[in-house]
């Protein structure tokens, strides 16, 4: 694009000026009249662009100017400045021709300490970390479907639309409230905490999402606000914080039950997605059918073999008939073998018995003899001379008397058994 030549003394010339001549001849101005400056402020709406330029608003209690500080002299920064940071730049006055506005172009940047509202920030971030509204242990779980969500943010805010328009794509048909206060100002946590009591009030919802959009250390301060950080940890209600962007963090984060990234982040946190819930329950359904196949496949194989197993009442009764008579065949050849072996028992004890028997003794010879009384006689000097005695053989018996009487002594040599010599002693 061909410049315009500038006029040496653009004040003086008498043809009217263009607005782009003009710029051009205020910042020459500038940049001609101030050389390298100093300057000592707190960052506010830091802006990382994506080409790598920084552009902020470098502050003090009474006035502020904005800076923009470009990729090549942003590199060399060894810290990484966030809003609410105290620095001191080297820069240089200059206008930005586009739009007239005046601004620094920064060369360096380094740390001056904490700006007022960060300092304000962190002492009251300790205080209530003190008291234990922190603490984990004291955050409730949210409820895994919610019945009605309420939202406390302002009705003009973009991150309502982005609330919405989260819940109605995931859960449609769950019921959301919105209770409407401003999120920023003077007024705002006055307002932040009414509105937090009027939902605790209703009782409608089950879960309540206090959210706004991204901004500077300032916009955000209301979620900074003990009154508000003491609603959100006495309420009723499980509160989801989805203040700023990932990279803000508010007391209001710190005191809720969840912090979410973003407000979308919120949305997303205390509904599940509609998609998935039907993707879950279209894979229980599979998986339930899958069980039913199976469990009738499994009965009717258990049917087929009952179906074989299974026989009439007349084959029930000729098995059970051969199985009796396979017992009757058992239970006599049982009692023929019992009758066996007493009959050999039997006929053992009679020839044990035969063995004893007193008439087998007089069969081969031997006698008994009785006294006159009926006494069995052992020994010879039971009986006198003259005894009259009973002689018990084999076959019959007879009467004897005594005539001599023997003691038990070995025969004399020569005699002969009583038997040869015609009963010898007795007559």
């Amino acid at each position: 694009m061909k410049q315009e030549p500038v006029p040496e003394n653009p004040v003086l010339t008498p043809a009217p000026l263009t607005v782009s001549q003009l710029n051009r001849a205020v910042a020459g101005l500038l940049e001609r009249g101030f050389g390298p400056l100093r300057v000592c402020g707190e960052i506010s709406n830091l802006t990382r662009a994506a080409s790598g330029h920084w552009y902020f608003t470098l502050k003090d209690a009474h006035a502020q100017v904005r800076a923009v500080m470009f990729r090549s002299r942003a590199q060399g920064v060894r810290f990484v400045p966030r809003d609410g940071d105290q620095v001191e730049v080297s820069c240089s006055a200059s206008l930005y021709e586009a739009r007239g506005e005046f601004q620094l172009s920064v060369d360096a940047m380094r740390p001056a300490g904490a700006g007022d509202l960060y300092r304000r920030f962190l002492e009251l971030k300790e205080k209530l970390a003190g008291q234990g509204l922190f603490d984990p242990a004291r955050k409730r779980a949210l409820p895994p479907h919610a019945r009605c969500v309420g939202i406390v943010t302002s009705p003009q805010a973009a991150a309502l639309r982005d609330v919405l328009i989260t819940l109605a794509r995931r859960a449609p048909r769950v019921p959301v409230i919105v209770y409407p206060t401003p999120v920023q100002g003077e007024d705002a946590p006055a307002a932040i905490v009414a509105a937090i009591a009027s939902a605790n009030r209703h009782g409608h919802c089950d879960v309540l999402l206090v959210v706004r959009g991204g901004g500077s250390i300032e916009d955000l301060w209301a979620f900074n606000d003990e009154r508000v950080a003491l609603a959100i940890a006495g309420s009723a209600i499980p509160v989801v914080s989805g203040v700023g962007h990932e990279t803000d963090f508010t007391i209001a984060d710190f005191v809720a039950d969840l912090r979410a990234p973003t407000p979308t982040g919120a949305a997303a946190a205390v509904v599940p997605d509609r998609s998935e819930l039907l993707a879950r329950l279209h894979a229980s359904a599979q998986a339930l059918a899958r069980g039913l196949q199976r469990g009738q496949r499994s009965r009717e194989q258990a049917l087929d073999v009952a179906s074989r197993l299974l026989r009439p009442p007349s084959a029930r009764w000729r098995e059970r008939a051969r199985q009796l008579e396979v017992l009757a065949q058992r239970c006599a050849r049982a009692a023929g073998a019992h009758v066996e072996r007493a009959v050999r028992r039997s006929v053992s004890c009679a020839e044990q018995l035969e063995l004893v028997s007193p008439v087998a003794v007089l069969g081969r010879g031997y006698a008994i003899v009785r006294d006159a009384r009926s006494r069995v006689v052992r020994d010879a000097t039971q009986l006198r001379s003259g005894a009259a005695i009973d002689v018990l053989l084999a076959a019959g018996g007879l009467s004897a008397q005594v005539t001599a009487v023997r003691a038990a002594h070995a025969p004399a040599s020569g005699t002969s058994p009583p038997d040869e010599q015609g009963g010898g002693g007795a007559r």
